[in-house]
């Protein structure tokens, strides 16, 4: 009994009560079971003989076994032949084994709560380095899956094109395979993140891989060969006063133990700080990027008034000495000088619309584009580069918008599931006419783009297509195309 009261970290105090119970009464073998909520059997601690009993996960029964109550934590089982005295000794060592478990657990909590202290700060010193959001999202994740002991972390955010979705931004894993769940889409109910988000409280879940295997059975993903495994999980909000900026996800694989509410309550807490200091930093960088609108107004205003002026100015001069000549050589030789100019013009206009700030920028389809470049930087580890042409913003609007930008981003993940990428663009296009779009993204990665399922669908949903191919430099071109107006 002395031995079990002396050790200070619950594994111990766990062993050393099996082992001494056995040693009194002369058990073959011993299991102290933790009892978890709805008399589920949580941790077993064994000692001796067959381990049947945590492959049968039930408590030993019938003749020869000894059932003793540990406190408030579980039950002391035994199996041999027992006397009176022998009972009478395991009761007294498990009233005493009661007592050293709560010191231990106490022990084990006050250091649990001192990891995820230091996970805390972490988060803060990634923000104060400058870390931008996403980066800070990846740090956030997987310093949860660390100090959880999960086998995995993620972070849901709201998904821009469907209110009543969440896109999974974020995946911290060991495991590489993983990755293949970047992108996945969970509605907001019926869901364990989708219920932590809408309810503002911590959901646990067992069984999870199960879960998230029939939700995502249409999803056109490739599942992880090791979803099954996922069992205990808890997602909890990502709450900043009255915003809800998304959900944190940490799960375990079967063969470890469930969260304990103690567990949750701590991760529930993590949550907590990391969405206030997501959302400190975030009004930080509004401040600082609003010392920056005048001069990139200034800027924009100077490329628009003299460069752009200038250059169709001199577009105009070339047409008239193009038309003025009398060598259809040297004119068509003009008239290629004349589309290079508009094609110069045309990116400097781009570039002058992306001075402006996305959120600020007049609310249209281009700045919900640039927006999404920016936000999918630390996803991709580099920003692609968007273009423009066509009256975007007065052409897509309403369902379309929202599916073009479902695109866009489901697009963007497919490339950073494939992890060699190392530059990609986004070209989006609209005909003269107004009555076709055209979506064109291209990168330098190997291999194809995966789960393209959701994107032909909304491409037949607008009676347009979805082509991919490679490309002749090496790297993939995928065209998405949607018919407008009717």
């Amino acid at each position: 009994m002395v031995g079990v009261a002396a050790e200070p970290r619950l594994p111990g105090v766990l062993r050393r009560t099996v082992e001494s119970a056995c040693a009194l009464s002369g058990a073959g073998y011993g299991m102290l079971a933790q009892i978890l909520s709805g008399d589920r059997l949580g941790k077993l601690t064994e000692s001796g003989g067959e381990r049947v009993y945590r492959r049968a996960g039930e408590l030993p029964s019938g003749p020869g076994a000894l059932v003793v109550p540990v406190g408030g934590y579980g039950r002391l089982c035994l199996i041999g032949e027992f006397t009176a005295a022998h009972r009478e000794a395991v009761t007294v060592l498990a009233d005493a084994a009661s007592a050293a478990i709560r010191n231990a657990d106490r022990y084990e909590h006050a250091l649990r709560r001192e990891r995820w202290r230091e996970a805390s700060q972490e988060v803060t010193a990634a923000l104060l380095r400058g870390e931008d959001g996403v980066s800070t999202l990846h740090t956030i994740a997987d310093e949860a899956r660390a100090v959880a002991g999960a086998s995995g972390g993620a972070i849901a955010l709201p998904d821009e094109s469907d209110p009543e979705a969440l896109v999974f931004e974020v995946v911290a894993s060991p495991h590489r395979e993983y990755q293949s769940m970047l992108g996945a889409t969970v509605p907001t109910h019926g869901t364990a993140s989708g219920e932590a988000y809408t309810t503002g409280k911590p959901v646990v879940v067992s069984g999870y891989g199960g879960h998230v295997a029939i939700q995502q059975a249409n999803s056109g993903l490739e599942l992880p060969s090791t979803l099954d495994d996922l069992d205990s999980a808890v997602a909890v909000p990502l709450v900043a006063g009255e915003d809800r900026l998304g959900v944190l996800l940490v799960v375990r694989f079967r063969e470890a133990d469930p969260f304990t509410e103690a567990e949750v309550e701590l991760v529930r807490d993590f949550a907590a700080h990391a969405a206030l200091a997501l959302e400190f930093a975030s009004a930080e960088r509004d401040r600082q990027r609003l010392a920056q609108f005048e001069e990139r107004d200034r800027v924009g205003q100077d490329l628009h008034d003299l460069v752009i002026q200038r250059l169709f100015a001199i577009g105009l001069g070339l047409e008239g000495l193009g038309r003025a000549t009398g060598q259809p050589e040297l004119a068509e030789r003009v008239s290629g000088f004349v589309r290079d100019l508009d094609r110069t013009i045309r990116d400097v206009r781009n570039a002058i619309f992306s001075l402006q700030e996305p959120g600020h920028a007049g609310g249209g389809v281009r700045s919900d584009l640039l927006r999404m470049a920016q936000d999918s930087a630390g996803m991709l580890g580099f920003e692609p580069r968007i273009s423009f042409d066509g009256p975007l913003d007065a052409a897509v609007t309403g369902t379309v918008r929202l599916d073009l930008l479902a695109t866009v981003r489901e697009a963007l993940s497919a490339v950073a599931r494939r992890a060699s990428a190392r530059s990609a663009s986004v070209e989006v296009l609209v005909d003269r006419d107004g009555r076709l779009l055209t979506l064109t993204v291209a990168d330098d990665g190997d291999g194809s783009p995966d789960a393209l399922a959701p994107l032909r669908r909304r491409a037949a949903k607008w009676r347009g297509t979805l082509e991919v191919g490679s490309l002749d430099e090496g790297g993939t071109k995928l065209v998405w195309t949607a018919v407008l107006g009717g």
